[in-house]
């Protein structure tokens, strides 16, 4: 494995959701402890599931993880980090200023704009503070999918210039004094991730088309952030054994053939493979052995004797979407699980029946215009792009502040040129994306589920605020919880895989949906080996284990279940 090699003591792991970014981490962490190094695994994903990998109950401070010494690890929880920062920011003038002021101050630090910059704040002290990490001799992070991970990459440079060139002393988050404090840290952050003998970026991927592609468009963008320690690490590599199963030569083919096509800007970088398991790796013994695992050991297993749940007809969904005619369809779930070909599949099933659709995403890492092919002409494929949101919003916001003196308007534009404005302006487009969905049906590839939950999070707290104060966009704002939380209107499908991590990701975001008021439509379990006849050893184990993620869903989680299998060329 290449990128075990001289390694530099920070080490990050990002990719596209569900590539195994965090199988990776885990098991070299565990491989490092073992070899004697004090490590120090960190997640920054808003949804992660480090806890489940390494069978330990993880909290934002450092935790010996089970059965292995020399391990910690600790979870980066953008709430508790978020309640931790509006403590440090609030708690000093408690007593000082009047209550009223100290409310004002609480309802400023209570968006989701404050959540990315508290877990921004604990993740740069990780970084940067060696006090901080003292006692380690290696590391670690497992970072969210690549969209989030990019904007969390790209945040010291940004928040650095930022205090840099602000004159008058305020932002979106309140006075900066607080900012200013760790001007020093996050400009050594930016020296840390830039610096080669001190920071390795790995880039995780799948021997398939959309990751690879997506792994080049990130190894890009870290590059333009002066990171170019980089290595790649291909997970999942399928070999088959069993020559006479067509499912098993066709899966070994398009990994080859995807691999035979890897995009010009991976190819100059130190690539490691890693074999295809028979499950995904959950717990410390199957961490140890991640990368000796050799295909060709596997044993078939007897069918087990579980009745496998029948499923729903995704395209009797889709005629009732039809006869609707209009509404929203929103696919989530963990990255990786395949929300955009859903997506895709639905919207192109729609408009071949002659309706009006629009097929948009809120990704920052999307790649529906790739999956959707040739577009009818009743499909309109659009996406919620950031940097053009922030451009209408920054204009928005200027044309109603005609009533501004000079200073004003001044602090005014200082304060819309702060990061958070990305978060209040990519929400405003997804209402307004919502609000059009009136008069046709649009289906909505969302973000995967972290970034997800502090969108709609982030609905709910604006929503708050406008009934409160109103604005330009109340009525798209106001309405779209309502809209949300109406079955008639909009459908959301939670989209997962066969497989204990995603499933058991699915069921938490199935309850943040609750608690918010909203009632998934069914869930989509993609790529299940179940429906097919396979008799490689490897595929017969991993459609062995599927039976048991079927019937948690049935029996736990939804009344409705859709059942996709696994298909050569994708859904269609």
């Amino acid at each position: 494995m290449k990128f075990l090699e001289n390694m530099p003591r920070v080490l990050f792991f990002t990719g596209k959701g569900g590539v195994g970014k965090t199988s990776t981490a885990c098991a070299t962490a565990v491989r490092q402890a073992i070899a004697g190094e004090k490590v120090l695994l960190v997640s920054t994903d808003p949804a992660s599931n480090v806890d489940e990998v390494l069978e330990t109950r993880l909290t934002g401070e450092p935790i010996a993880v089970n059965q292995v010494e020399n391990l910690f690890a600790l979870n980066i929880d953008p709430r508790a980090a978020a309640a931790a920062y509006r403590a440090k920011a609030i708690d000093p003038y408690r007593g000082v200023l009047p209550d009223a002021v100290l409310e004002n101050m609480e309802e400023q630090l209570s968006g989701a704009c404050t959540l990315e910059v508290a877990a921004f704040d604990a993740f740069t002290e990780l970084l940067a503070d060696e006090q901080v990490t003292t006692g380690f001799d290696r590391v670690i992070f497992d970072t969210a999918p690549t969209g989030h991970t990019l904007r969390l990459l790209s945040l010291p440079r940004a928040w650095t210039g930022f205090v840099e060139d602000n004159t008058t002393g305020s932002s979106c988050l309140g006075p900066l004094a607080a900012l200013e404090k760790q001007t020093a840290l996050y400009a050594r952050a930016v020296e840390i991730l830039a610096d080669e003998s001190q920071t390795r970026l790995v880039l995780v991927t799948r021997p398939d088309g959309a990751a690879l592609k997506e792994a080049a468009r990130t190894s890009g963008e870290l590059l333009e952030l002066g990171i170019t320690n980089q290595h790649l690490v291909v997970n999942g590599v399928f070999t088959a054994t069993d020559a006479n199963d067509p499912v098993a030569i066709a899966l070994e083919s398009r990994g080859r053939n995807a691999l035979s096509d890897m995009p010009g800007q991976l190819r100059h970088l130190p690539v490691s493979t890693i074999a295809m398991s028979a499950n995904p790796p959950i717990g410390i013994e199957g961490l140890k052995t991640f990368f000796d695992h050799n295909p060709g050991k596997v044993a078939a297993e007897q069918e087990r004797s579980d009745t496998t749940p029948e499923s729903a007809d995704l395209n009797q969904f889709i005629d009732g979407l039809a006869a609707s005619g209009r509404g929203i369809v929103m696919t989530l779930g963990k990255g990786g699980v395949g929300k955009t070909s859903i997506a895709v599949m639905i919207a192109r099933k729609l408009a071949e029946q002659g309706l009006p659709v629009t097929l948009t995403t809120t990704d920052p890492a999307a790649h529906v215009h790739d999956a959707v092919g040739q577009v009818t002409d009743n499909l309109v494929v659009e996406r919620i792009n950031p940097v053009e949101e922030i451009e209408r919003y920054r204009t928005e916001v200027l044309a109603d502040a005609t009533h501004l003196d000079d200073d004003g308007r001044a602090l005014l534009e200082e304060d819309l040129r702060s990061p958070c404005i990305e978060e209040i302006a990519v929400f405003q487009a997804f209402a307004r994306t919502v609000f059009k969905a009136d008069n046709r049906i649009t289906v909505i590839d969302t973000a995967p589920t972290g970034h997800t939950i502090l969108l709609l999070d982030a609905a709910q707290s604006y929503h708050r605020e406008v009934l409160k104060r109103g604005d330009a966009h109340s009525e798209e704002v106001t309405g779209l919880l309502p809209r949300l939380r109406d079955p008639e209107f909009a459908r959301l499908l939670i989209c997962t895989l066969p497989e204990a991590t995603p499933v058991h990701e699915a069921a938490e975001l199935q309850e943040d949906l609750a608690r918010a008021g909203i009632k998934p439509a069914g869930w989509v379990v993609n790529q299940s080996l179940t429906p097919l006849e396979v008799t490689d050893p490897l595929l017969v184990s991993r459609r062995s284990r599927e039976a048991e993620y079927l019937n948690e869903i049935t029996s736990s989680h939804s009344d409705v279940m859709y059942l996709l299998p696994w298909q050569e060329g994708g859904l269609n």
